[in-house]
């Protein structure tokens, strides 16, 4: 793999890119307050703006240089509204694979976007930083983001009983995959 790090990255409608460090306040408005957006991510919606701003935004900011280190803001073109986040979650360098978690406000949602960007995710970890193999999961009760998974060309494989744990509590944890292989013959073929 040859790493490249947070660069940004364009769509038709969205911008991808690093970090800012007024980011913790749109953040926190548009998805990371909300007990819907949170459901069944592994994390509890913040409390305040401030407390953003001192955890994970930090993380994010200390990290975002790192040429390992993949995390996009999703960013409205014809708005520059901040509705998102992408990122690699879990990066596997003995096996070149790369797990992505996503998550975008609930005013954004069923609109495609997350494909959108998730598409062009996927096309930039093959394309540029040659990884091998992206998965993602869901607990299956939220049925919807293994749709954005499908639609993305990633295949199920299979859901591992009470193997994770979200907002929820112990879940059912169903994964998804494409090998760079099924990446490059579905592209030579549309």
């Amino acid at each position: 793999m040859k790493h490249l790090g947070t660069i940004s990255l364009e769509t038709q409608r969205l911008i991808l890119r690093k970090t800012l460090g007024a980011d913790y306040e749109p953040m926190f408005r548009n998805w990371a307050n909300d007990e819907l957006v949170t459901k069944y991510l592994t994390w509890a919606p913040y409390e305040s703006a401030e407390q953003l701003k001192n955890t994970y935004h930090q993380y994010l900011l200390d990290n975002q240089d790192k040429l390992d280190f993949y995390d996009w803001k999703i960013v409205l073109k014809k708005s520059n509204e901040l509705i998102g986040s992408i990122g690699v979650v879990k990066l596997r360098e003995d096996i070149e694979e790369a797990e992505i978690g996503y998550c975008l406000g609930a005013s954004w949602w069923h609109m495609g976007i997350m494909t959108e960007a998730f598409q062009r995710v996927i096309q930039f970890l093959f394309e540029e930083v040659g990884v091998n193999r992206i998965t993602a999961t869901h607990d299956p009760r939220n049925p919807h983001s293994g749709d954005v998974m499908k639609k993305c060309g990633l295949i199920y494989e299979g859901t591992s009983r009470q193997a994770g744990k979200n907002m929820q509590g112990i879940c059912d944890v169903s994964r998804y995959a494409i090998l760079k292989e099924d990446y490059f013959i579905t592209r030579k073929t549309n």
